[in-house]
C-alpha cells in the first residue's frame, strides 16, 4: 500500500502532462495556451469565443490522461505491492 499512493500521483501528473501536450490544434494549426485550457476557454472574447469549444475538449483531455494515468499508477503500485 506504501508504493499505491505515490505511484498513482506520479503516473496522474505524467498523464496530465502527455494529455496537455497532444490537446488539438485549431484550423491553424496551433494549440491553445495552458491557461485558456484551465479556464476552459471562459476568459475570450470576440470572434475568439468561436474556441471555446476547442478549449472545452482540450481540458476534457488533459483531465482524461489524469484520470488514467492515476489508473495505471494505481494497478502498477499494487501489483508491486503483492512481491
Amino acid at each position: 500500500m506504501k508504493s499505491v499512493i505515490p505511484l498513482a500521483t506520479i503516473f496522474a501528473g505524467a498523464g496530465a502532462i502527455i494529455g496537455f501536450l497532444l490537446r488539438p490544434s485549431d484550423i491553424f494549426g496551433q494549440q491553445l495556451p495552458l491557461s485558456m485550457v484551465l479556464t476552459r476557454g471562459s476568459g475570450l472574447h470576440g470572434l475568439n469565443r468561436l474556441l471555446i469549444p476547442l478549449a472545452e475538449r482540450s481540458f476534457n483531455e488533459m483531465v482524461a490522461g489524469l484520470i488514467v494515468g492515476a489508473v495505471l499508477g494505481t494497478v502498477v503500485g499494487a501489483l508491486l505491492d503483492r512481491r
